[in-house]
């Protein structure tokens, strides 16, 4: 059965008043996942999440069931999140999925920090990613899912057992892993970590701000810092690098915001050590992607445009490494 016909059969389920689905669309998809847009003919607006039969999940990613779970339960904590109105069962012939109501705004990284659109809601958006994270980072974690739990050291092991076996040599990253290792924080009481708080998985309505936190399948139990130094890695910027939070905001509002949403106080130190760790993590996660296509396992042009993006996280760790010095 195919997606727009399991949608359709499912509609009745999804509202009393609709008999089945319009314009459904696949919105993107990558080798794990797929986001299908559609509409009930009763008016509402939802958004599928799926996980094709065959596709292999990322190593740390959450099954879609406990992410759905995940996302209700940051919605109890006033987080912006998605409604999740359905967790689709195997009779309902989607697969591992589920359905959330649509949100509207935009997601997409460079328009939030160019367009002219975002001008009035640009200034107050770090305060306000650092009240969301205080709350997500507040959730009881009594009643979730079962989730993974790292801290600062056993990530920076994980990315170091990936850099030595794919045998590059690179004298930043071997410089940046010695560096964190002497440097890492002392471990804290694990909280609920979202695992990519980035500019590109926040959906921001160009006049209501930060409408809505996306993409939770990497979320874990871990420190709270994590999640403020992944939205102050440069790669998030999108050209916009003089704005270190999301190439819209300070670390100080972000902080700020952290602050007056609830959160524990977290050092600007160990921000950016986590700040640090993400350059260091995406850098590897790069150099990956480029061997996949080096061995021809994915053949696409994104792979290997991607390889590029290596150097500029080396610039990133030697100017953080000089800066924390």
């Amino acid at each position: 059965m195919d997606v727009p016909t399991a949608l359709a059969r499912l509609a009745p389920r999804l509202s009393p008043s609709a008999t089945t689905v319009v314009n459904a669309r696949r919105l993107s998809g990558g080798a794990s996942l797929e986001t299908w847009a559609f509409d009930l003919d009763d008016g509402a607006s939802l958004i599928l999440r799926r996980r094709p039969d065959g596709a292999t999940p990322r190593e740390t990613a959450q099954p879609l069931s406990t992410e759905a779970a995940l996302i209700v339960a940051a919605a109890r904590t006033g987080a912006p999140v998605p409604i999740v109105e359905h967790v689709c069962a195997p009779e309902d012939g989607l697969g591992e999925a589920f359905v959330m109501r649509r949100l509207e705004g935009e997601a997409l990284g460079k328009r939030i920090v160019r367009d002219a659109a975002f001008d009035a809601v640009r200034p107050g958006l770090a305060h306000r990613c650092g009240e969301v994270l205080a709350r997500i980072h507040g959730a009881p974690t009594v009643g979730l899912p079962p989730l993974t739990t790292s801290d600062a050291r056993g990530e920076l092991a994980r990315y170091e057992e990936v850099y030595r076996q794919s045998g590059a040599e690179r004298p930043t990253f071997e410089a940046a892993f010695r560096w964190l290792e002497a440097s890492s924080p002392a471990p804290v009481a694990p909280v609920l970590v979202h695992g990519d708080f980035r500019n590109g998985n926040l959906m921001i309505h160009p006049e209501q701000g930060l409408v809505g936190v996306l993409d939770w399948e990497l979320a874990h139990l871990g420190d709270p810092a994590e999640d403020l130094g992944w939205i102050c890695v440069n790669s998030w910027r999108f050209g916009q690098w003089r704005k270190p939070v999301g190439g819209f905001g300070d670390y100080q509002a972000l902080l700020d915001g952290y602050a007056a949403g609830g959160g524990r106080e977290i050092p600007l130190s160990r921000l950016q050590f986590w700040q640090a760790l993400g350059s260091l993590k995406w850098g590897v996660m790069c150099l990956m992607m480029y061997a996949s296509f080096a061995n021809g396992s994915d053949p696409s042009i994104e792979r290997a445009m991607i390889g590029r993006r290596v150097s500029e996280t080396e610039i990133d760790l030697v100017h953080l490494m000089e800066a924390m010095a």
